[in-house]
């Protein structure tokens, strides 16, 4: 998860004497002061696994710097004139995807490298060899590379941490030492990506790529850092054919670049220096008032941060001729948390369905056991978005949120005469259960931001204590109040469900052609039956739930 701007899945940067920052790892416990906190949970690169320092040669090559618009202009240029060429291109997109990672630290390049090798080589054995068993080992061998990868860089100290505390509280033994390994930038990004390129390749959802093609698809450098998380089956058939330079979508992505821009820069940035690190940082000294306004102003603070980067990141690979998923859709307007995750970063919801909720059984298997996956799969997602105990209560409210409403929704259905005002209202009376459904979801997922901003759950818990609390609020003026409520009321809107699919490039490409005639004959019917849209012809029920929905959660896939 997760991005940029605010308390997110990378590390926390401390200062230090004789360096401009230092990089510790979630999980540590070497905690920067709570003055020095505030001052970097809303940096650019925290959400985005980045590991600051000085001591490294790190240099600023991000979005919304000088230093990456010199460098992006430069990749626009000699990008386009060699697109004709493309044995060159690739291999100047790749050392350009490289040069902008290595800013951070160049031996985080050595890390990614070995990781697309392995990838590499675990799919090809998937994709060719001939026994089952071999090519399931392929797989899972790569698997568990990937997953080495992020425990050893971003869990492994929180793992000994956790550890420590459970011994010290019984009395056992010394603490063992933290190794206070540096968390690379964007690791929990394209590791997720290696494994839905290795699990797609070994299962024939797409063919082995060209190693080239997969070393682009992992580094490319719009969305390294921080996402949105592209399957291969949405990328790398952009690499077959050279683009056309008069086909540059402008009139998208340059609206996308500068409205992220906007929102990341400017109502960000305010929301946490005016309301939300002050608050966050000294709960003590903040009256009720202040502190429920730097709640609502944190949630609006991380859907600008994080769906800014993201549009930028969308705009930016538009302009080099990618075309990357939508990533965010009016997620505030939702009125069940279903519906939240099926408009919040959609491509990690999209990825933790088919690699983690289906994997576990899905709803196939019972009702408890659908609760219990549907509460793993929340608790694991928490988990990616940073090593820290309060991430795992955040994922635990979504999951617990998520069981709870299926719960809800698969009771029999009341009778209307008992149904009391809700029935008997008509139009008000289904308005007024809109709008109180609404109130209610949008009031859960604040309260799981507060664990998720918070730096452990004791600081959450007081946090909340004081929403109680009387006091004057000079911190709520009208410009927070305004921006504050520009979050659940007029955030930007998506383009519609049309122009999503038409943005998505066709992976029934990928299909042999006895395939691709399936799946026109089950669109033809589902649209004689209502169930398809007409101007997107050859899209089987399957890809319906998977660019509209996030099925996972709300139990409608045809796979669990």
């Amino acid at each position: 998860m997760v991005p940029a701007g605010s308390r997110g899945a990378a590390t926390r940067a401390v200062r230090t004497t004789g360096s401009r920052y230092a990089a510790q790892p979630l999980g540590s416990d070497v905690l920067p002061p709570e003055s020095y906190r505030a001052e970097f949970l809303h940096h650019p690169l925290l959400l985005g696994d980045y590991a600051v320092s000085e001591q490294r040669g790190w240099c600023e090559v991000l979005f919304p710097t000088v230093q990456f618009a010199a460098f992006f202009a430069v990749v626009f240029a000699v990008s386009w004139r060699l697109m004709p060429h493309q044995r060159a291109w690739r291999r100047f997109t790749l050392a350009a995807s490289y040069f902008f990672y290595g800013c951070a630290d160049w031996r985080f390049v050595i890390l990614l490298i070995g990781s697309t090798v392995a990838n590499q080589a675990g799919a090809t054995v998937a994709a060719r060899a001939r026994a089952a068993w071999v090519r399931k080992a392929a797989m899972a061998a790569a698997i568990v590379c990937d997953l080495g990868i992020l425990a050893v860089f971003k869990y492994l100290d929180f793992f000994i941490g956790s550890v420590n505390q459970v011994l010290g509280l019984a009395g056992l033994g010394a603490p063992a030492a933290l190794l206070h390994i540096a968390l690379p930038a964007g690791v929990s990004f394209y590791t997720f990506q290696a494994i839905s390129y290795v699990a797609d390749v070994y299962s024939r959802r797409c063919p082995l790529a060209r190693p080239m093609d997969y070393a682009i698809y992992a580094a490319i450098f719009p969305h390294l850092v921080a996402g949105p998380i592209v399957r291969p089956g949405e990328l790398i058939p952009q690499l077959a054919q050279p683009r056309d330079p008069a086909s540059i979508p402008a009139a998208r992505a340059l609206p996308l670049i500068a409205g992220g821009l906007f929102k990341k820069v400017v109502l960000a940035d305010l929301l946490a220096t005016r309301i939300a690190d002050p608050v966050f940082g000294a709960p003590a000294a903040h009256s009720g008032a202040e502190v429920a306004a730097a709640i609502y102003g944190y949630a609006v603070q991380i859907y600008c941060d994080f769906s800014g980067y993201t549009d930028m990141a969308i705009g930016l690979a538009l302009l080099v001729g990618f075309r990357f998923p939508d990533n965010f859709d009016r997620p505030y307007a939702a009125r069940s948390l279903q519906e939240f995750w099926r408009r919040w970063h959609m491509t990690l919801s999209r990825w933790l369905r088919d690699h983690l909720y289906v994997p576990l059984g899905g709803n196939r298997r019972g009702q408890r056991r659908t609760y219990v996956n549907l509460m793993l799969t929340m608790l694991l997602g928490g988990l990616w978005h940073g090593a820290a105990w309060s991430f795992v209560i955040w994922g635990g409210i979504h999951g617990g949120g998520l069981a709870l409403q299926r719960w809800w929704s698969g009771r029999r259905p009341v009778p209307r005469a008992a149904a009391g005002e809700w029935a008997r209202g008509g139009r008000h009376g289904a308005a007024l259960r809109r709008a109180a459904c609404w109130l209610l979801t949008f009031h859960v997922v604040c309260l799981a931001w507060v664990f998720f901003r918070a730096p452990d759950p004791p600081a959450a818990f007081a946090l909340l204590g004081r929403l109680a609390t009387p006091g004057p609020a000079p911190l709520v003026t009208p410009g927070v109040i305004l921006i504050a409520a520009r979050g659940p009321v007029g955030e930007h809107r998506g383009p519609d469900e049309r122009s999503r699919r038409v943005q998505r490039p066709p992976e029934q490409s990928w299909r042999p052609a006895g395939a691709r005639a399936a799946a026109g004959r089950c669109s033809l019917h589902l649209r004689r039956i209502g169930l398809s849209r007409p101007d997107h012809p050859g899209t089987c029920c399957s890809e319906i739930s998977a660019v509209s929905a996030d099925t996972w959660s709300c139990g409608c896939s045809p796979h669990g």
